[in-house]
């Protein structure tokens, strides 16, 4: 008689289960990815700036950039929610409009916060773009609305990921043809501020039941978690490794064919 606790096993198995790797996701596997661009404080190149992400295009990179939703529906794109750690002002992007972000300037430079038009401009018809979806509140069907209504009108290739499962959901059902990818890490071992149940549900991968994400990335030094492994080796679903900081971690992830999101060198 099966038991309960392979029933629950079994559940699990197809819980964490993604979509098998498409031709349109081999696409973007044959690109590494500079990670909020090719970034060097030391050169006044800040991290999500015009700069770095010209100096990835230029290079020949993809990139990986991350965008939030403005006061007046507008996008930015930026890492960070609160400004201060990029610009050093109070507040948050979400209170502010486009016609305020050349008010502020990033990490004492004179690079301010750029839209994501100006970004997608710098790589249409050349590389590839991670688009992450920086979600606030309850503003994830907002944004993810926001951004598609932008990418319907770019001539480039391109995949949308998050840490926010209410993204993905929004995708795969109003925009099934994008693809999209869940962002994760051990978040036991790296809370996320939402409790010991919400971070088990992320490490676990279980919330793949509803999104059935096109690829998965994951922090690079927690490659060996079990969920993410069975959702990569066992179901191939393609697989993403952030961050990558050193040619040999750069060899060993490309190994395991994951797509490349590298910082801090050149691969």
């Amino acid at each position: 008689m099966i038991t309960l606790s392979c029933l629950l096993f079994i559940l699990y198995l197809f819980a964490v289960k993604g979509r098998k790797t498409s031709d349109k996701m081999r696409k973007l596997t044959k690109f590494v990815y500079a990670h909020r661009g090719l970034h060097c404080k030391e050169k006044g190149l800040p991290e999500n700036s015009l700069k770095a992400f010209k100096a990835a295009a230029d290079a020949g990179y993809g990139a990986e950039l991350d965008v939030h939703l403005l006061k007046d529906g507008r996008l930015a794109v930026i890492h960070d929610s609160l400004l201060v750690r990029t610009t050093g002002a109070k507040g948050a992007i979400e209170d502010i409009t486009h016609d305020e972000l050349t008010n502020y300037f990033l990490e004492g430079t004179t690079e301010t916060i750029p839209d994501f038009e100006s970004v997608l401009a710098l790589f249409e018809n050349r590389a590839p773009l991670i688009i992450e979806l920086k979600a606030a509140g309850s503003n994830a069907p907002a944004l993810c609305k926001a951004v598609c209504d932008v990418l319907d009108n770019y001539n480039g290739e391109y995949c949308i990921e998050s840490f926010d499962p209410r993204c993905l959901l929004w995708l795969k059902r109003n925009r099934p043809d994008i693809l999209r990818g869940q962002l994760s890490q051990n978040f036991l071992k790296n809370p996320s501020g939402l409790g010991r149940v919400v971070d088990f549900f992320l490490t676990a991968l279980v919330l793949n039941i509803a999104t059935r994400p096109d690829f998965v990335a994951y922090r690079f030094s927690d490659r060996k978690d079990f969920s993410y492994r069975l959702c990569t080796k066992f179901w191939k679903t393609q697989s993403a490794a952030w961050t990558i900081n050193t040619p040999a971690d750069c060899e060993a992830a490309q190994s395991e064919n994951s797509i490349i999101i590298f910082e801090n060198f050149k691969p």
